[in-house]
């Protein structure tokens, strides 16, 4: 350290960038009135190594500090320290105690902002100096990231289009964190770990993976324990972010400086290879630094008044749109550009293939918190059009925690390219196949791909993005297994969680042996994949239930960095029937384009022309819809350049004989799929579907979905 030269730096390239001989870091921060450069030798050291002051006129351009630091290189490790005004009822929190990171850090070391502070309260406030950690042992670091020294191989985003994706939501640690996994210990729940498992991926069918936060956060803000271990709780799922440039370096098996970025890349390069995607779940809802209570870490003491959403009325205080405490001021200026700066380094640098942004109606609200209503928002339009994103695939969770509900309107600027996770798909369909009254019509409205929500603006079906389950509710097995939620063990008195999970178990409330009730779960389990699969846009499924992975029934299990949310791949093979008919639907689903179109089907009542899709009642009459209940049916034309599809359910408590529509030509029915037959013959290798004996009707058992095919 004592061979470092300082120079005035430039104010271009946010963050720790490498250039010539040393580093140049650059920060925004409109109000400070000083800023200093804390540099460490060693991510253990409990005290900075230097500190480095900036000249306010040598190294500040307009609102950016910026300085070249000579004999620094990549792994160096830096924080900040800001003073300025501390006002808060005007919205300013400066505080030169306070160590800070850089909101443009490429990577952290080890360590926990919330366990260091911690420790320091329970030593008494007499060892708080002000609020100054005096043991920075386990206080992560900023790392000084090389991002051109990878060899990518010449790897590129993939750009799949949206009618050929399959998504499949997982988190990067619980995919192989279990024993189970049969993925070694010391990469076990990692990155590493898992591109171990990109075989699987393949072989299933799927082709992205959206991933579970991986931007850095700290586990360790949840104070709530377990009240049957009595174990402290933590963060798991990584909704709390902290570094937006960083990948979470506890999910890397190398956790030197730099090496959770290097481990990240492999893994994407690795997954591309296997022809997989990778999407990003991304959080710039909000961030880790709460309410006017929390901790001071980061934008709170560069510039909270513009980073964050504050009342006019008492800047005291945060707008909490996420529930979590703060929301960012996403249309501010600065903000809005931040975010893009970071969405653009995980495309350019990373080479991720998309997001999907949690609570992204959050990012529409005006800098006020008022829902954009004349104008469309600064930040998703800048998205949707960013040259640099252009390709990337766009998915936002259209609400927010104080509801705002934008499903179907998501607003995205012309040729708008915004995809959305669409809950009433997921509602419409878990209600239909319970059998609750009179849905069928819904249900039909969702299979031909929500024409009620995106028939507008030249949207199509690709901007419904179709799940049963999330990483958010109930696992598909604990659909069918469970009435209530279980959360007893997240230290919540079963408070936290939905209740309206339009489940049912069948009879008994939990795990059961009894062989009639586990037949019913398995076939609605494999009705609600054939929904899935079939319907018109882009199916999701959830990681795991393709297995029946189990939560026990906790249907929010976001504290929960146990076996508990982890894989166990035992039911890989326990269930294995179940894994190729997932597998099979995604085949049948890209081997047919009618499963996946880009337009809506053509009204049927248009001149001339060949109804593409058609709706039938038990009879294979028009059905009355009014009077429609516990069954649907219809055919899709394949056109002449494709196979004719008829596909049926019965929710009847009998089995039903229903009668078959006629076939133009010569053609024959053919079985692809029956739910209530057993594997293999539930679903059948493509080439190999059984010619129908009776072409007029077929005995369609009670809860049964059939699939079939011409030839």
């Amino acid at each position: 350290m004592t061979d470092i030269k300082v120079h005035n730096g430039k104010p271009m390239g946010f963050g720790a960038v490498l250039t010539g001989g040393g580093v140049n870091f650059s920060i925004y921060s409109r109000d400070a009135t000083k800023v200093s450069l804390v540099l460490f030798d060693s991510e253990y050291d409990q005290k900075p190594a230097k500190e480095v002051d900036f000249d306010p006129h040598a190294n500040r351009t307009g609102d950016i500090w910026h300085i070249y630091i000579e004999g620094l290189g990549a792994g160096a490790l830096y924080l900040y320290k800001v003073d300025g005004p501390y006002v808060p009822p005007k919205g300013l929190r400066f505080n030169s105690n306070k160590y800070l990171f850089d909101p443009y850090a490429k990577a952290f070391t080890p360590g926990s902002v919330f366990r260091s502070y911690n420790k320091q309260w329970k030593q008494g406030f007499d060892g708080n100096m002000g609020g100054e950690l005096q043991d920075l042992s386990d206080f992560p670091k900023c790392v000084v990231v090389d991002d051109d020294g990878f060899d990518w191989e010449g790897d590129k985003p993939l750009n799949r289009p949206l009618e050929q994706t399959v998504i499949y939501e997982t988190h990067v640690k619980g995919f192989t964190a279990s024993e189970t996994s049969g993925v070694a210990r010391e990469i076990a729940g990692t990155y590493r770990g898992f591109e171990e498992k990109a075989d699987y991926l393949r072989d299933l069918g799927v082709t992205a993976v959206e991933l579970l936060p991986v931007f850095e956060f700290d586990e360790n803000e949840n104070a709530n324990t377990n009240p049957r271990t009595g174990e402290t709780l933590v963060n798991y799922w990584g909704y709390s972010t902290i570094g937006f440039f960083a990948p979470k370096t506890s999910y890397a098996a190398d956790r030197s400086p730099g090496g959770p970025v290097r481990e990240f890349k492999q893994m994407v390069k690795t997954l591309h290879k296997a022809g997989i995607e990778v999407i990003l779940d991304v959080v710039y809802n909000h961030t880790a630094e709460g309410n006017e209570r929390g901790y001071t870490f980061e934008f709170r003491g560069l510039q909270n008044d513009v980073y964050y959403s504050l009342p006019a009325s008492d800047k005291n205080y945060y707008m909490n749109f996420s529930g979590c405490g703060n929301s960012m001021n996403c249309n501010n200026p600065v903000t809005a550009a931040f975010i893009l700066d970071s969405l653009r380094y995980w495309v350019l640098e990373m080479h991720v293939d998309g997001f999907r942004f949690d609570l992204a109606s959050i990012l529409t609200r005006a800098q006020n918190g008022a829902p954009i209503s004349n104008d469309m928002p600064l930040l998703t339009a800048a998205i949707n059009d960013d040259p640099i994103l252009s390709k990337t695939k766009l998915i936002a969770e259209p609400w927010d925690c104080a509801g705002l509900y934008q499903l179907g309107g998501f607003p995205g600027g012309p040729n708008n390219r915004w995809s959305e996770w669409n809950g009433r798909f997921r509602d419409d369909i878990r209600r239909f196949l319970r059998g609750d009254e009179h849905l069928s019509t819904a249900a039909a409205t969702r299979v031909s791909g929500s024409s009620d929500c995106y028939n507008h603006d030249g949207r199509g079906p690709l901007s419904s993005i179709n799940f049963i389950t999330a990483h958010d509710g109930f696992t598909l097995n604990d659909l069918v297994s469970y009435n209530c939620k279980h959360n007893e063990e997240n230290g919540e008195c079963n408070r936290d969680g939905s209740d309206d999970n339009y489940s049912y178990n069948n009879g008994f409330e939990g795990e059961c042996t009894n062989p009639k009730i586990e037949q019913a779960r398995l076939r609605t389990i494999k009705n609600f994949l054939v929904y899935l699969f079939l319907s018109q846009g882009v199916p999701m499924l959830l990681g795991g239930d393709e297995m029946r992975r189990t939560q026990n029934g906790n249907n929010n299990a976001y504290c929960q960095d146990t076996p508990l949310s982890w894989f166990n791949w035992n039911l890989a093979e326990r269930n294995k029937g179940l894994i190729r008919f997932t597998s099979q639907l995604i085949e049948l689903r890209k081997s047919h384009n009618i499963f996946s179109r880009i337009k809506f089907f053509r009204d049927t009542y248009e001149t001339n022309a060949i109804p593409e899709i058609l709706w039938y009642d038990i009879n294979a009459k028009v059905p009355d819809w009014a009077k429609m209940n516990h069954f649907l049916a219809f055919k899709l034309s394949g056109l002449e350049i494709d196979s004719d599809f008829y596909v049926a359910t019965n929710l009847d408590q009998y089995d039903l004989t229903i009668t078959l529509p006629s076939l133009a030509g010569n053609k024959k029915w053919h079985r692809v799929a029956d739910t209530a037959f057993e594997s293999p013959d539930d679903i059948l290798e493509k080439g190999k579907e059984e010619l129908l004996r009776e072409q007029k009707r077929y005995v369609l058992i009670s809860g049964a979905t059939v699939i079939l095919m011409s030839k």
